[in-house]
Parts: structure tokens; sequence; C-alpha cells
């Protein structure tokens, strides 16, 4: 067994409880983080705008894939394992 299976096998556990707090929560912590969102924009005057909402849409994303348990590890057969698109050139 490799450094990366007991690595894995020791934060399953972790995993797991986070995707339930995420699945509970998961409302909750998304509001927050718009609040959040439109204050910094706010205090920045929208100069920053659309780094902050491109971050925010990041950070939803993954409290999806947290709430919806997606992945590889879990084995869903519908995630893509490599990046979508052409290959790259050479």
């Amino acid at each position: 067994m490799g450094l990366m299976d007991n690595v894995k096998a020791k934060l399953a556990p972790a995993r797991d409880k986070v995707s339930d707090l995420a699945q509970k929560h998961g409302g909750k912590v998304q509001h927050s983080l718009d609040k959040a969102a439109k204050a910094v924009d706010e205090r920045t005057k929208g100069k920053y705008s659309d780094k902050i909402h491109a971050g925010t849409d990041k950070a939803k994303g993954a409290m999806d894939r947290l709430a919806h348990k997606e992945g590889p590890e879990t084995g869903d057969a519908a995630t893509p394992t490599r990046p979508e698109g052409p290959p790259p050139a050479s």
C-alpha cells in the first residue's frame, strides 16, 4: 500500500463528514458566499467585480461537488478523470 493510499484511507471519514455538513448547510454557505462577495465588491467599488464573481462561482461549485459526493474517488463514472477539450499542442 503506497503513501497516497494510506492518506486517502485516513482522510475518507473526514471527507464523508464534510460532505454531510455540505449537504445539510449548503444553502447557508452559499448565501454567506454571496453576502461576502457583495460586501467585498462594494468596498472595492466594483473594481474587481469579475474576479470576485468568478471566485464565488468556483467556491459554490466546490460546495456542490462536496454535497453531492461527486468525483472519481467515490466511483462516479459520469465525472471525467481528465480535463475535457482538445489535447495540448506539442
